[in-house]
C-alpha cells in the first residue's frame, strides 16, 4: 500500500513531503507525491532509498487540487494521505475554502496532518 502525500507550495507542502517520506520509509512502501504547485516539482534532491511516483498537474485549468487528490487515491492502493497544515485566520476561513480542510474532512483513507516549524521572523 502506498502513501500518498499532497504537496502544495508552499512550507506546510515541504513538511509533508519530507513527514511522507519518513513514513514511507517507516511502512517500507512506496510513496505517490501529487504536486499541487503550478509548475514541476524538483526531485533531485529527494532521497533515492523510497520509491517515489511524482504526479503533476498542468496548469490552473487542471481539475480542482481536491479532486485531483481524490482522483489519485481512488487509483491507487494507499493506507494514509499526508497533508501540510497551517493555522488560518477567521477571515481566511470565511473567504477562502481550504484544500486542506476539505482533503481532511472527506478523505477515504486516514490522513497524517503535518504542521511546518514556525520560524522566527
Amino acid at each position: 500500500m502506498a502513501i500518498v502525500v499532497a504537496v502544495a507550495d508552499n512550507s506546510e507542502g515541504t513538511a509533508a513531503l519530507y513527514a511522507a517520506i519518513s513514513e514511507a520509509r517507516r511502512f517500507d512502501t512506496n510513496l505517490v507525491v501529487i504536486n499541487l504547485a503550478l509548475h514541476d516539482l524538483d526531485v533531485a534532491e529527494l532521497p533515492t532509498d523510497v520509491p517515489i511516483e511524482v504526479i503533476e498537474r498542468i496548469g490552473r485549468d487542471d481539475r480542482d487540487p481536491v479532486q485531483a487528490v481524490f482522483d489519485e487515491l481512488a487509483t491507487h492502493e494507499v493506507s494514509k494521505l499526508v497533508l501540510g497544515i497551517r493555522h488560518r485566520s477567521r477571515v481566511g476561513k470565511a473567504l477562502l475554502g481550504s484544500v486542506t480542510q476539505r482533503l481532511i474532512l472527506d478523505s477515504p483513507v486516514p490522513v497524517l496532518a503535518v504542521q511546518a516549524e514556525h520560524r522566527q521572523p
